[in-house]
């Protein structure tokens, strides 16, 4: 998610509306930027919490002074604050996996002893064990989420509000076919997508509908809308699947010019605005600034920016747990012998569980509950941190880098298990979260 836009100014020959046929050379133009994989980056988020009593939710003005401490930083990164108070630290696109690590590194090194000195502290859980907490952030974006999403129940605002995630960013790849053409690359990150959510599940829940699930955020994340949460069709070529997905996907809101109040449309998908106008629903006519925004606003489990931007992970504990998904990720695309292995056991894998589309498919679903206590996606899971370890080297990893990947694969891959599975920090907060002290 990303922080507010600000209101577009007033309607002028500058902002000219668009046509349907102009909406979809614009979409086409930005979403896959081909040429050879170049650059890795990652956005990692964090639970913000008390160091010494982390069950109680925080006073809104101590959370908020902690988040002016760290954006008073000279950081590399770019922090921004999510609407219930997470903190995400988004790196600068890195020519190697080793910039993309140090820079993070130094930065939360940074931002952890600024935290520090206010009593505060980072934790890498998926989603807050405590439940929802309040919202911080108080801005017409946010306002407008929350009123669409409270339309289809109460995932929209667990997501804005308790969910935190280790999001890989990846060139698109080359225009030409192959292990790191686009098209392989866009299909390899959906199909990979299943295995990555069961190997750093780090979300179990105790109750509700996601009850003994390892990746409740997954769920979470699969129910905020009937299809803004969905990947396109892969079947079909990735420039024309994603176009028609996202032209034919509601509009979360509408900016109002000035200081107005952002309309919340129901049921227009940005291609009936473009058709319409906007006249049936009292709205002005749709610009490309709008466009540009309403794909802001699309939560696929992975989104094309130009580059690829993997959004299934949850985030890891420790302070290094995150360097392992960007490493593993970066591996199984960039390095071609790598991806190739990784394309044929995760292919194999969705072939047994049928086409439906991402996140709503068995697969993912079976991910998200069991983890790698499932026997496909563990053989899966092992093929490639196989193949993500051998790549590393050539890579030019680290090796602490090298060996953390190395130690998560041995205490989680190879034995079927996830950080779900250590429920320590999940049940004490939960516990709390239900009003009893531990």
């Amino acid at each position: 998610m990303t922080e507010d836009s600000p209101a577009p100014p007033a309607q002028d020959f500058a902002h000219p509306p668009l046509t349907e046929a102009a909406a979809e050379d614009l979409v086409h133009g930005i979403c896959f930027k081909t040429g050879p994989p170049r650059l890795v980056g990652a956005e990692l988020e964090w639970l913000v919490l008390d160091a010494e009593r982390p069950w109680l939710p925080l006073p809104p003005e101590r959370l908020t002074a902690g988040h002016e401490a760290a954006r008073a930083l000279s950081l590399r990164s770019r922090l921004t604050v999510e609407p219930g108070g997470q903190l995400e630290l988004s790196s600068a696109p890195a020519a190697s996996l080793t910039d993309c690590v140090d820079g993070l590194q130094a930065d939360l090194a940074a931002v952890r002893a600024v935290l520090g000195d206010r009593g505060l502290v980072l934790r890498g859980l998926g989603l807050d064990p405590r439940g929802p907490q309040r919202r911080l952030l108080a801005s017409p974006r946010y306002e407008a989420m929350e009123v669409y999403f409270d339309r289809t129940g109460p995932a929209g605002r667990a997501m804005m509000r308790a969910s935190t995630s280790v999001q890989v960013c990846v060139d698109a790849g080359h225009e030409e076919p192959g292990p790191l053409g686009h098209g392989r690359r866009w299909r390899l990150a959906h199909l990979l997508g299943a295995v990555l959510v069961a190997a750093f599940a780090n979300s179990p829940a105790h109750e509700g509908p996601y009850r003994g699930w390892k990746c409740a955020r997954q769920g979470v994340w699969s129910d905020i809308d009937t299809r803004r949460s969905l990947a396109p069709p892969l079947d079909a070529e990735p420039r024309a699947a994603w176009t028609r997905h996202a032209l034919d996907t509601e509009v979360m809101c509408v900016r109002a010019y000035g200081d107005g109040t952002w309309a919340v449309p129901r049921g227009l998908t940005f291609r009936d605005w473009l058709r319409t106008g906007g006249s049936r629903h009292g709205l002005r006519r749709p610009t490309a600034e709008d466009l540009e925004y309403h794909l802001t606003t699309l939560f696929p489990p992975v989104r094309p920016r130009g580059h690829l931007e993997l959004r299934m992970i949850d985030a890891q504990p420790g302070e290094d747990g995150w360097l392992v998904p960007t490493a593993v990720t970066h591996a199984l695309f960039d390095d071609p012998e790598a991806a190739e292995t990784a394309y044929r056991a995760v292919k194999a894998l969705a072939d047994a569980y049928g086409c439906a589309r991402a996140p709503r498919n068995a697969l993912w679903h079976t991910a998200a509950r069991a983890g790698l206590a499932d026997r496909d996606l563990r053989t899966a899971a092992t093929a490639c941190f196989a193949a993500a370890g051998e790549a590393l080297p050539r890579l030019g990893a680290s090796t602490h880098v090298r060996d953390t990947v190395g130690a998560f694969t041995e205490r989680y891959v190879r034995r079927g298990r996830c950080p779900a599975d250590d429920a320590g920090e999940h049940e004490l907060l939960h516990t709390a979260g239900k009003g009893q002290r531990p």
